[in-house]
């Protein structure tokens, strides 16, 4: 009885082994692992580089807003009742020249030391006079960036004159560098009421500027701007509202801008921070202007021009860090042209 039970057994093995050998089994396996792989997503590119900068740019982003609010708090906290004192003696005093007033703000206690510093390379008191700056005159200071400028100017011209700051949307995007720019400057301006109380905030559109100051200002002052509306392509946009902005009679448009090689091509160099003279003048009179004169005040002939960063990694930037520090501070902050233009109006 057990020999057929063998015969069955063996024959069963025969055939699962012609089974095996016919490719049978083989097919189903690799089948199901196909279909596992056809399943499973592809692996995600690697990320670009505009998409790594633009994941770097992101993280600066929020340590710079921590820092400025850091920074911020410890500002205000340097407006005691004393320093606010004498901040309002300060904006409350009737100055008869533009040099007195400009040499009382340079000598106040509100400065800090940090901001002292850079008096011997920025030449504050010869700068404003060069441009004739009076402490009656409503003054457009465009872009205030820190403030170095606005804390002399703001008192300077609180009693009799009047400042007027461009500045972006702080209430816009708050991922866009733009807005973290407009609340430093609104930030600022918060700090002292009795220093920037008077001062008058214009909310510009950076793509699409328009001032709404039709023949009101004596004076438009531009420190290190230009660069920007060339690399944004709102030159002529500028320049066509700081026309509109002036009085038509002595109305002065002051510059201040980091001075390229001469021949130098003005679109790769404005990515450097930099501009020909020559054609900064050029591009000014054609908007409208005349030059009156030019001044070296700011000249720094130490300045190569010739940094990968471009002129941040001057002082006071020092994008390189500790790298070359030395070597930069050496060299100081960059050459720079300084240019008083008055506004021509077209004759009817």
């Amino acid at each position: 009885m057990m020999k057929p039970s063998v015969s069955l057994a063996l024959a069963l093995a025969v055939s699962g082994a012609v089974s095996c050998a016919s490719g049978s089994v083989r097919d189903t396996a690799p089948a199901s692992t196909d279909a596992a792989a056809a399943e499973a997503p592809p692996a995600p590119p690697p990320p670009t580089p505009e998409e790594l900068k633009a994941k770097a740019d992101a993280e600066q982003l929020v340590k710079d807003r921590e820092a400025l609010v850091v920074s911020n708090e410890a500002a205000k906290a340097r407006f005691t009742p004393e320093l606010t004192a004498e901040v309002k003696k300060l904006s409350e005093k009737d100055y008869s020249t533009g040099k007195a007033a400009v040499t009382a703000a340079l000598k106040s206690p509100h400065r800090t030391a940090e901001n002292v510093s850079r008096d011997s390379q920025r030449h504050p008191l010869e700068t404003l006079e060069f441009f004739g700056l009076k402490p009656n005159m409503t003054v457009v200071e465009y872009g205030p960036g820190g403030g170095w400028w606005t804390e002399i100017l703001a008192p300077a011209l609180h009693k009799k004159g009047k400042l007027i700051v461009t500045n972006g949307d702080d209430k816009g995007p708050i991922e866009q560098r733009s807005t973290y720019y407009a609340q430093r400057v609104s930030m600022l301006l918060a700090q002292s009421p009795e220093l920037f109380g008077k001062v008058e905030v214009q909310v510009v559109d950076g793509k699409a500027p328009k001032l709404t100051l039709d023949k009101t200002a004596d004076m438009v002052f531009v420190a290190r701007g230009l660069h920007g509306m060339v690399n944004a392509g709102t030159l002529e946009l500028w320049l066509a509202q700081f026309h509109a902005a002036l009085k038509d009679k002595g109305g002065i448009l002051a510059i201040e801008q980091h001075r390229a090689k001469e021949g130098a091509d003005p679109v790769a160099s404005a990515k450097q921070g930099y501009l020909p003279q020559a054609w900064v003048v050029s591009q000014i009179e054609a908007a409208g202007f005349k030059l009156d004169k030019a001044s070296e005040i700011n000249a720094n002939p130490k300045d190569t021009k010739d940094y990968p960063e471009g002129v941040w990694a001057l002082p006071p930037s020092l994008e390189r860090g500790e790298t070359d520090k030395a070597a930069m501070m050496a060299i100081g902050e960059s050459d720079r042209m300084t240019l008083k233009f008055t506004k021509v109006v077209a004759k009817k």
